[in-house]
């Protein structure tokens, strides 16, 4: 198991049933007005700059294929993505910090995940990425950092749907 990323997932995934690794929905302690432009890039090499989507709340998970933690929270990510489908103001964006998009596309399409897969296309300031993975942001309306959490959680609770739906309200 100590090598197994599958075997490492699934291990904290049982954790997470239990209640372990709930993320905070704490205001971050970092500034929550991120001036500096962050981009990504879809499969298509369409750039998505963070700016452009002010107007709608967004989440954005940090990860990598190799990652068991982020393994371990994207089936409570894809759950959360599908409860909120509808909100056409709330987006998810899955980026891989490998920069492989063909690797992570192929994971996501395996696992059946409906998530939007994207690579960095700009580099991302050390106050929103400081290396660990996983890692997660949540943006209001307005563009401001509301939330950044690092390390595996649980994102398919009732809190944190209610959150995002409250923010995109």
């Amino acid at each position: 198991m100590l090598f197994n990323s599958d075997a490492k997932s699934w291990a904290i995934q049982g954790l997470m049933s239990v209640g372990f690794f709930q993320p905070s929905l704490e205001p971050p302690t970092i500034s929550s007005n991120t001036s500096t432009e962050i981009a990504f890039k879809d499969g298509n090499g369409k750039i998505v700059r963070l700016s452009e989507l002010k107007g709608k709340v967004v989440f954005i998970n940090f990860w990598a294929t190799w990652c068991p933690p982020c393994r371990a929270e994207m089936p409570s990510i894809s759950r959360l993505s599908e409860e909120l489908k509808e909100n056409k103001d709330v987006v998810f964006l899955m980026v891989d910090v490998d920069s492989d998009y063909k690797k992570a596309k192929k994971f996501i399409d395996n696992k059946n995940y409906a998530l939007p897969v994207y690579v960095p296309a700009s580099s991302i300031p050390e106050t929103l990425l400081d290396g660990t993975i996983p890692t997660t942001l949540i943006f209001d309306k307005e563009g401001n950092l509301v939330v950044k959490h690092t390390g595996a959680g649980n994102f398919s609770s009732k809190e944190v749907k209610e959150y995002l739906t409250k923010l995109s309200q």
